[in-house]
């Protein structure tokens, strides 16, 4: 699997359709969690590609979201992206908005990790660190738990997303949460360096 762009137009075509801050802090932290997994699961020479899949996997969601998945392969290939990248970007809505199943174990990863990440987030921000760095499985599961915190992460796809994968929650979570702490801080910077 190849990247047709580099990591600057791969964001530079994030940043054409994403202005919302909370959009692209979703797609910097998919793209870093991704390339933590490419270089855990033995993938490491495709980390470019995962990582660029996880930045540009929700490229039509803040000006298309009623055609989220259907109006991205579009975008993409208008900007000379890969057949295989636009594919896995569709998977990772598997069931939801897109009939492209996750069979790839990047897509799988994509799938999962996504819905994934969204509910760490939204964890860590109500943590006194508002940081990922002190999270334990057992807060996150508590979360997880409590249908009405941040309930717009689909526990359903989550639990889906690790069966998938053969792993049970707790090993996605506790993979997914190492894997944001990788990315945190230079996720924090080039935050910084858009908005602040």
């Amino acid at each position: 699997m190849t990247t047709a762009l580099t990591r600057q137009q791969a964001f530079d075509l994030l940043h054409k359709y994403n202005k919302e801050e909370f959009h692209i802090l979703h797609g910097l932290t998919v793209e870093g969690v991704m390339r933590w997994f490419a270089r855990e699961q033995g993938w490491g020479d495709e980390e470019e590609y995962w990582g660029q899949t996880g930045l540009l996997h929700d490229i039509d969601f803040e000006r298309f979201p009623e055609e989220h998945c259907k109006k991205a392969p579009e975008l993409l290939r208008e900007a000379g992206v890969s057949e295989d990248m636009i594919r896995s970007v569709c998977s990772h809505g598997y069931g939801l908005c897109s009939d492209v199943e996750p069979e790839h174990e990047m897509e799988k990863i994509l799938f999962a990790a996504d819905e994934l990440t969204g509910l760490i987030w939204a964890a860590a921000k109500m943590r006194p660190s508002k940081s990922v760095m002190d999270m334990e499985v057992s807060s996150l599961k508590k979360k997880f738990k409590d249908k009405r915190f941040a309930a717009g992460c689909s526990r359903d796809v989550i639990r889906e997303g690790a069966e998938r994968l053969g792993w049970t929650l707790e090993e996605l979570m506790e993979k997914t949460i190492l894997a944001m702490r990788s990315c945190e801080e230079s996720v924090q910077r080039q935050m910084e360096s858009l908005f602040y």
